[in-house]
């Protein structure tokens, strides 16, 4: 399970948050930047602890400002990273509480942060076992990433997370087409560290398509 649950890195999303409130805005990007620092920073056996920390903070962010989906988002963001630090059956019920984050936000506003609530979403359901265990499902991963390129075709996370799909589903060329394309996503102010992780994880995820193409 941890390692299906793992990959769940979903805090380096496209973004523009300059419509929310001043005090929204600042409260989010300092959820985001804990995010990155936690992720790519933080020793991994210090991970799961510090992301119960941070998942509190965010749950309280959704509780103070329900109608902000931004908010919504990001308590999804950072219970899928939850659960792939702390790994397990135990770490479902957190995936579960992720999935209604994200689907909170989608009928809050579908088109928040550029879309980024499909492309987590999409990325819970390629990862997460199917029924009886879990939600997986690779068709409805399809669906919602796809959705999510239209929103953000120029994304690096909906294009990371569209070509790990593909590599997936055994569709190799197309995997390095996308991931190819997603290393020259432009930066994001203020997300460095979210980037140079992501770029990271794209250049691992590059090796082992490029092994089944060769």
């Amino acid at each position: 399970m941890k390692k299906i649950i793992a990959c769940l890195l979903l805090g380096a999303l496209s973004q523009s948050v300059w419509a929310l409130e001043p005090a929204d805005q600042q409260r989010l990007q300092g959820i985001q930047q804990s995010w990155a620092h936690i992720q790519y920073e933080v020793p991994e056996a210090q991970r799961t602890a510090a992301f119960e920390k941070l998942a509190g903070q965010a749950s309280a962010f959704t509780q103070e400002r329900q109608s902000v989906a931004e908010a919504w988002i990001w308590s999804g963001i950072v219970n899928s990273s939850w659960a792939g630090a702390q790994g397990g059956l135990g770490a479902l019920s957190k995936v579960k509480a992720a999935k209604a984050d994200l689907e909170k936000a989608m009928t809050l506003d579908p088109k928040a942060l550029q879309g980024s609530a499909y492309t987590s979403l999409g990325a819970l359901y390629d990862r997460v076992p199917g029924w009886p265990i879990g939600f997986g499902d690779s068709d409805k991963a399809e669906q919602l990433l796809k959705q999510a390129l239209q929103l953000n075709p120029e994304g690096i996370d909906s294009l990371y997370f569209w070509g790990d799909h593909l590599y997936r589903q055994k569709r190799y060329s197309e995997a390095r087409s996308a991931l190819q394309k997603a290393l020259q996503a432009a930066p994001r102010p203020g997300r460095e560290l979210a980037d140079a992780g992501r770029r990271k994880e794209i250049e691992t995820l590059l090796v082992d398509v490029n092994k089944k193409l060769n």
